[in-house]
């Protein structure tokens, strides 16, 4: 399984359009929220190469006629002699802004490789898995998500122009990363949207959005350093969202809506200190910093929408049984 994440500053400056000149710089953190990928051998009883469950069903012969784009190229990537059966589950809904195509990708090569006799680094898994999505499927995303799956925990990740990637995990003392869940709440606005069609606006933009993505990969150092300071400064945290959040608004014009606004203007004003969509913006899921005893006025302010509980998960990617045959 793998946990999916949630960024919290400087996401949009690990797409390489803008790394490649600048530099670009995320801090991260799973959460316990998981994609599950199932992958065994097929039976040869069953009249079919490949059958693969997800929010569909599908029965295919040929490699070539897997719809399913992630699932098709990892296993052109990593490959495993067929008849092959493979199935998901997830705990949250997809296209959510969390990261859950990178979190599949990462869990169905783990697996693959498993079922290869191989061992695999949680730097290999993020790398083909950037492999597959970035460089086989050409999306217009960044490489902090396949980090993040293979890794897990609070990370700054640093992108450098040659594209080499750098994780420093960051580890507060007591409990400080539980500290910072607690100061945390996570709406759902039931909206689930193509991040593909905003993100390659955001691409297109670049060169005329480079120094507002400047500020926004700035930010993520300074959140970091805010937590390594004082974890539980939630004022402080709130801030560089909301900082942030007002500047990815101006990326792409499909980040934000009227909607989206008048929620977020909501929950500040029933006492949230700042936030973000989460991902690349257009609906999924409603980020706020939020002090324990605001939290309910907040909860109030948005009872239109569902409030999910989450909490800090410190590992990446891991095999929860392996069975021999």
């Amino acid at each position: 399984m793998s946990p999916q994440r949630l960024s919290f500053a400087g996401g949009g400056t690990d797409l390489p359009d803008f790394y490649r000149h600048h530099g670009g710089a995320v801090i991260s953190a799973t959460i316990n929220k998981y994609l599950y990928v199932t992958v065994k051998r097929h039976s040869p009883l069953f009249n079919e190469t490949y059958r693969l469950s997800y929010s569909k069903t599908e029965h295919v012969d040929t490699l070539d006629e897997i719809e399913n784009d992630v699932a098709r190229e990892c296993l052109r990537l990593i490959h495993v002699e067929p008849p092959l059966y493979i199935a998901t589950a997830a705990d949250l809904p997809a296209s959510s802004g969390l990261g859950s195509s990178s979190s599949f990708a990462v869990g169905l090569l783990y697996a693959l490789h498993t079922m290869r006799g191989e061992s695999v680094s949680a730097g290999q898994l993020a790398e083909e898995a950037c492999h597959v999505e970035i460089g086989m499927l050409k999306r217009p995303i960044g490489k902090q998500d396949q980090y993040a799956a293979a890794f897990g925990g609070l990370n700054f990740i640093t992108f450098q122009p040659d594209g080499r990637v750098h994780l420093d995990h960051i580890w507060l003392p007591d409990d400080g990363a539980a500290s910072l869940f607690r100061n945390s709440m996570l709406f759902w606005t039931g909206t689930q949207r193509d991040a593909g069609s905003i993100l390659e606006e955001q691409r297109a933009n670049i060169t005329e959005t480079s120094e507002t993505l400047v500020q926004m990969r700035d930010l993520a150092g300074d959140f970091r350093d805010i937590l390594l300071q004082q974890s539980n400064d939630p004022g402080g945290l709130g801030a560089i969202l909301d900082a942030g959040w007002q500047a990815k608004r101006s990326l792409a014009s499909k980040i934000s809506s009227s909607e989206i606004d008048v929620c977020y203007e909501r929950a500040r004003a029933a006492g949230a200190l700042g936030g973000k969509i989460a991902g690349a913006g257009g609906g999924g899921f409603l980020y706020l910093v939020v002090p324990p005893e605001n939290q309910a006025a907040v909860r109030a302010a948005l009872s239109e929408m569902v409030d999910v509980a989450v909490a800090y998960e410190p590992r990446g990617a891991r095999l929860l049984s392996v069975i021999q045959e």
